[in-house]
Parts: C-alpha cells; sequence; structure tokens
C-alpha cells in the first residue's frame, strides 16, 4: 500500500507517540505536534528517537507542508486546526489506519469494537491464540499503541481493540474478523446522537468484503438493525438460548455453549472462566474469532475454561475486615456499571464519578434501589448524579479523591458487604485515565 512522503502526527498520547515512532522506523520525515503538554516519558522517546515535536499548540503552516496526517483518536474532528488541514485536502488518517497501511501484508488483523467488553474480548482472543502457538501482538486502544505493535518482528496476526474515536478516519481499514460486542449509549457529547454514534462503530466493516467475517450480539437491537449494509459474513452471538438455532454463529444450549464456525461444524464448550451473562459473549465472540483464525476446538476449549480477568474490569482487590473492595475503573459508562451492578451479590457501596459523557442514569435506578446502600460521588459532574441518586438509596456523599472515596466508603460498609468502584463516568478531571483511578483506588484499599 501506498505510504506518504512525510507524515505530521496531531496529539502525542501513546497513540501519536506510537504513529511517529512507526514513521520513523519505516524511515518517512514525521513531526509531533501537541496542543496541549508531552508527558515527560513521551518527550524522552521522541528526543531519543531524532522526532521533532512541538507542545503547547499547533504550528498550522507547519503542518500543512506534509504529504498525510495522523490525527490522535481524543481530538475530535471539529477542532480548528483539523478543518483547517482538511480542507487543505490533506488525507487525514486515524492510528489504526496508519497501521493497517504499514503492517505486513500477508498478516491478519481481528479488531474489536464496541460500547462495552471489547477489552475483556481482545485480551481473551489474544489469549487463545498465544496459547495455540500464533505469532500474534495485542494492542490498539488496549495497551500498545498500533503503531508500536510494528515496530519489532512482524506478526501473522494482530489483534486490535478498536474505538468508535478511531474508526473515524480509516478509508481502508480492512480487518479479516470484526467483532462488535454492543451498542449502548455512549460519547454521546461528541456524537449527538444514539444513530450517530451507531453507525461510526459499524465503520469496523466498511471495508470488508465477504471473504471476512463479522461478528455481532444478536439480541441488541441497534447492531441487528443496521446488518443489511454489512457484506462480510455475519456470525450472530447469542447469550440466551435462541429459539431457532443458526446455521454459524454462537449461542448457549442447555447447560453448555455452542460455537458453529461454519456450517457442520459445531463445538461445544462446558465451562467458561469467567461468569456473568456479558462474560459469557465476550467469551463466545473470542472463541468464534479464534475458530476463525482457524485455532483448533482442543484449544479454544481449554483456553476459554481458564482465563484470569482484567485489571480494571470487575477485578478483587481484597477484603479489609469483611469488607469486599471491586476495581472495576474500566466502567466507563451506563452499560458497564450496569453488568457490574447486576453481578453484585450482597449490599453495595458505591463509588462513581468523572467527566459525563451525556449519561442517563435511569436505566440504573432499579439495580440501585434494590442492591446499593450508599453512593459516594466524585469529580466535576456530580450535580448530575446527586439529582439521579440522592433519595433513592440510604447514604449518599460527595467527596474531592479517591483517597476521600475508599475512606468514606470504609465507614458506611460493613463485614460481608462490597464497596464496588464502578465509575460510569471517563476519568480526565481527577485521574490521567482509567488506569490511573483504578491504580489509585487499590493503593487507598492497601491504606486502610
Amino acid at each position: 500500500m501506498h505510504l506518504p512522503a512525510s507524515l505530521a502526527i496531531l496529539g502525542g498520547g501513546e497513540s501519536g507517540v506510537g504513529a511517529a515512532l512507526l514513521a520513523t522506523h519505516l524511515g518517512i520525515p514525521c513531526f509531533l505536534s501537541e496542543g496541549k503538554q508531552l508527558g515527560d516519558a513521551h518527550r524522552a522517546e521522541l528526543e531519543a528517537a531524532g522526532i521533532s515535536y512541538e507542545e503547547g499548540g499547533h504550528n498550522v503552516q507547519q503542518l500543512l507542508g506534509f504529504a498525510a496526517v495522523v490525527k490522535s483518536p481524543g481530538i475530535p474532528p471539529t477542532v480548528e486546526v483539523v478543518q483547517t488541514l482538511r480542507a487543505a485536502g490533506i488525507p487525514i488518517w486515524s492510528d489504526i489506519e496508519w497501521f493497517y497501511r504499514c503492517k505486513p501484508q500477508h498478516a491478519r488483523v481481528a479488531a474489536i469494537t464496541g460500547s462495552n467488553g471489547k477489552t475483556t474480548t481482545t485480551a481473551w482472543l489474544g489469549h487463545i491464540l498465544e496459547k495455540s502457538g500464533a505469532n500474534v501482538r495485542v494492542g490498539g486502544n488496549i495497551g500498545t499503541g498500533a503503531g508500536r505493535l510494528l515496530l519489532g518482528d512482524p506478526a501473522d496476526i494482530y489483534v486490535l481493540e478498536v474505538s468508535s474515536y478511531q474508526l473515524e478516519d480509516c478509508p481502508s481499514f480492512r480487518p479479516h474478523v470484526a467483532v462488535l460486542t454492543n451498542i449502548t449509549p455512549d460519547h454521546l457529547d461528541r456524537y449527538g446522537s444514539l444513530e450517530a454514534y451507531a453507525q461510526t462503530k459499524f465503520l469496523i466493516t466498511a471495508h470488508q468484503t465477504e471473504d471476512d467475517a463479522f461478528l455481532y450480539y444478536a439480541e441488541d437491537p441497534l447492531s441487528v438493525a443496521k446488518l443489511s449494509q454489512v457484506r462480510a459474513q455475519k456470525y450472530p452471538i447469542y447469550t440466551t438460548e435462541p429459539q431457532e438455532k443458526p446455521t454459524v454463529g454462537a449461542f448457549p444450549e442447555g447447560k453448555h455453549f455452542t460455537l458453529i464456525p461454519q456450517p457442520q461444524d459445531a463445538m461445544t464448550i462446558e465451562e467458561l472462566a469467567l461468569q456473568g451473562k456479558h462474560n459469557s459473549y465476550n467469551a463466545l465472540a473470542a472463541g468464534l474469532s479464534a475458530r476463525l483464525l482457524q485455532v483448533r476446538s482442543e484449544m479454544v476449549r481449554e483456553s476459554l475454561a481458564h482465563f484470569e480477568g482484567l485489571e480494571h474490569r470487575m477485578e478483587s482487590v481484597g477484603h479489609v475486615h469483611g469488607i469486599h473492595f471491586v476495581n472495576d475503573s474500566k466502567a466507563t459508562n451506563v452499560n458497564s456499571t450496569y453488568y457490574a451492578l447486576e453481578s453484585m451479590k450482597t449490599p453495595v457501596v458505591w463509588i462513581l464519578g468523572g467527566v459525563d459523557k451525556g449519561n442517563d442514569y435511569a436505566e440504573l435506578f432499579g439495580l440501585v434501589e434494590k442492591k446499593v446502600k450508599a453512593v459516594i460521588a466524585l469529580g466535576p459532574d456530580v450535580a448530575k448524579i446527586r439529582a439521579a441518586f440522592e433519595g433513592r438509596v440510604e447514604m449518599y456523599e460527595e467527596v474531592g479523591s479517591m483517597e476521600a472515596a475508599v475512606r468514606t466508603s470504609y465507614l458506611h460498609a460493613t463485614k460481608g458487604e462490597t464497596v464496588l468502584l464502578s465509575p460510569c463516568c471517563a476519568s480526565f478531571d481527577l485521574f490521567q485515565n482509567y488506569q490511573d483511578r483504578g491504580q489509585q483506588f487499590k493503593a487507598a484499599v492497601r491504606k486502610l
């Protein structure tokens, strides 16, 4: 695939620095422009690689001199510098588009997106492929930026978690296996409507052909409604037993699960490592993707039965005086938190808050009234949380830090109860990212 003679990168986070390192690795002159201040580690990386950069603003005239631009996903398309570059006719790509143009021609790509479950599904698929002996690398919106995945020896399979933001500027990105976990209200502050957000998610299928595979949640009406625009082979996944069994796909059947990558090629799974309806979907999507990538049934079965959960995703932090502390910092929207609350078997002291993304908390009311005894809110958007939950629980408090949230939760909880961090919001106020938020939670628990 044709590569540009020079490349500018907008944004100096993980995806932007990874894109710059990849350009340098390929011998393509590049320049990175960060509107704010670079992190110390990223600044040091750029300097060590001899990559020119600026921070604290964008030199638009300089940027206009490059053949193409890679835009970091966190930069909205409405930003003036983006609009100026686009008006000048300069191609603007996401970091996964840049990755796709540079990847080894023979390498296959599996891409996972969705409002919930994409991180677990991505990690689980990577786990299966690694256990099978495949030459695989895992990254994208999880862990390693897509650009960095191409810096070492080439892999045969790349497994990418991709966000809706990353799918916005992808004129050729074509995954061989695409997974859409579900579509629930998220990022409405960026997209304005659920329809616009859903359409962006479906960009993962935009360049697929009938030689590719598209896996989707068959019980999600928003996903099903858009299937007519998909050219790839469609593989439905059910978490409740369907009345009519599909000829391909995955579904529970009695006390076991059935995966059918091809008609007449069914396999069964008796046990899944992670429990809960949402994890059933994650497991079936990962397992079916692995089978479509030619992993043997026996290996898929073994890997689905033995998989440790991810840090910051319903992670058990431990017990203090009989109180169970659970870190679900990865839950950045209402639907993720719904799953977390639904799985709780004991009374809950719930810590939430951060930057609101257009949340509608109404769908949580029934669960909260049934399972939550206290709400501890933090972050800049507590007024909306207060309006939603004050009066629906026995106790409601607002705090200014994670340490205060943990300390307050500990005082409200009693032996046999659970303190759950499931923020329902983005982390960009008090924390660098959801990982930092989860680490601060765990550090505060250790201090009790």
